[in-house]
């Protein structure tokens, strides 16, 4: 069975984990700090900063799994989607090492590896299942036939959950990435606002009217009153997240009822959110649902994900050359 040495980095998380015969050894991520004051990932800062974590990330992630770089069978990375300066970064990486030891090359698809993350540690899910897959850039719902066949029977017209989160965020003065500081306050809060629902059909999703509709509400109250942000952002929050959290159940519990479906998944940076999570609990238990919540530590990006999607690869011998190249727009 395979060792695989895995690296992410398609935003702004340096990642680098080994994997053997489907057993994570090491994952280790590198943050950047430096997007914070300007309130969002700025992709040449992110890029450049990957160039300085590359190496000691990866090294570390071969002295974590107390192994040595002959022990290596392969090297897979993210190929996209993501900001095209810092895949760039991984994949020329990935290609070097694995051209300098002579290995084969594993290119992986971020959305898939967010949705395989759950075959990590048990309990794993039954095919076929559905996950809702959430994070800053995407929110899909995935039909997940096998390891590899997968389906995106549906996605979000315009913008994402977690841009949501992180837009209204910064329209209420929070620090970035403000989708975290949204789910915190809104625990002390109360759901005391409405805001209107999409009605996009069939399975997708729309998340660029609500921001509006919540810049407008925000807007509208400070010119009313200065401190209204300040004395009602608990519930604010609350607001914020109980709108967009039933808009994502409300589409998960059709798919689910449409297609029968028993086996429930969630995955993507935004299932770290306490409300996601206690929401898909809730409507679990409701339905009946057998469902799988991530680890905190495979929700947000990070190379364990994609090595154990770079293993499933390997078993078919699904490799690419080194004339492989990264896109930012890498569809399922």
């Amino acid at each position: 069975m395979p060792t695989i040495l895995a690296i992410e980095s398609s935003c702004d998380d340096t990642s680098c984990a080994v994997i053997k015969d489907g057993v994570v050894l090491s994952n280790i991520i590198a943050g950047q700090a430096v997007h914070s004051e300007w309130g969002g990932v700025v992709p040449e800062l992110a890029s450049r900063a990957h160039h300085q974590n590359i190496v000691p990330v990866v090294n570390s992630a071969i002295e974590s799994a107390f192994l040595s770089k002959a022990d290596i069978d392969a090297v897979g990375f993210t190929r996209g989607p993501g900001l095209l300066g810092s895949l760039l970064v991984g994949t020329s990486f990935a290609k070097a090492f694995a051209l300098a030891n002579d290995l084969p090359l594993i290119e992986v698809n971020h959305m898939i590896a967010h949705v395989l993350a759950h075959f990590i540690e048990d309990p794993k899910p039954k095919f076929p299942f559905l996950c809702l897959t959430v994070s800053g850039g995407h929110t899909q719902i995935v039909l997940v036939k096998d390891h590899l066949d997968m389906e995106v029977i549906g996605s979000t017209k315009d913008d994402a959950a977690g841009e949501a989160f992180d837009k209204s965020a910064k329209l209420l003065g929070l620090t970035y990435p403000g989708g975290p500081l949204i789910d915190k306050y809104a625990q002390n809060g109360e759901v005391k606002y409405e805001f209107p629902k999409s009605k996009v059909g069939d399975y997708d999703y729309s998340f660029s009217g609500l921001k509006t509709a919540i810049m407008n509400f925000i807007n509208n109250n400070k010119q009313k009153d200065p401190a209204f942000v300040d004395r009602e952002l608990d519930h604010i929050c609350a607001s914020i997240q109980h709108i967009i959290i039933e808009t994502l159940m409300k589409k998960l519990i059709m798919a689910a009822n449409d297609l029968d479906i028993k086996e429930i998944a969630i995955a993507g940076g935004v299932s770290a959110n306490s409300g996601l999570r206690n929401a898909i609990t809730f409507y679990g238990k409701k339905y009946n649902w057998n469902t799988y919540i991530p680890k905190f530590e495979y929700c947000t990006d990070n190379a364990a994900m994609i090595a154990i999607t770079a293993h499933y690869k390997y078993l078919k011998k699904e490799f690419v050359d080194q004339s492989v190249s990264p896109l930012s727009r890498l569809k399922i």
